[in-house]
């Protein structure tokens, strides 16, 4: 195996690293759903208002009678190579998610991988 030197002074093209555009990229929500219908997951708390089974943008916890937490995860593949633009366009999608349960976003946090 001879691996291709990488330049270090080379622009990073993020959308190099990407076999599929943004979201279309993840797996069919029906395999998805299958996947975790035999996952063994039989327990569900009470307080969970809005879970895996209505293939809805976010879950939602229900916290006490005036609160809940609504929560959402996200992955999709670079669209753009600008890291700054590619931030912003995940940041918004993720808020989205949370505005589309009726929610205020009071926090986020970025996984990079």
């Amino acid at each position: 195996m001879n691996p291709t030197p990488m330049n270090p002074l080379a622009p990073l093209r993020l959308t190099s690293f990407s076999h599929g555009g943004g979201c279309g990229c993840k797996i069919a929500p029906g395999v998805l759903s299958e996947i975790l219908k035999n996952s063994g997951a039989g327990f569900i708390p009470p307080e969970l208002m809005v879970g895996i089974e209505t293939a809805d943008d976010a879950a939602v916890y229900k916290l006490n009678d005036s609160q809940a937490l609504i929560a959402t995860t996200d992955f999709f593949m670079p669209i753009v190579d600008d890291p700054y633009e590619f931030g912003r366009i995940a940041a918004t999608n993720a808020i989205s998610d949370v505005y589309a349960m009726g929610g205020k976003p009071i926090m986020a946090l970025a996984l990079v991988a």
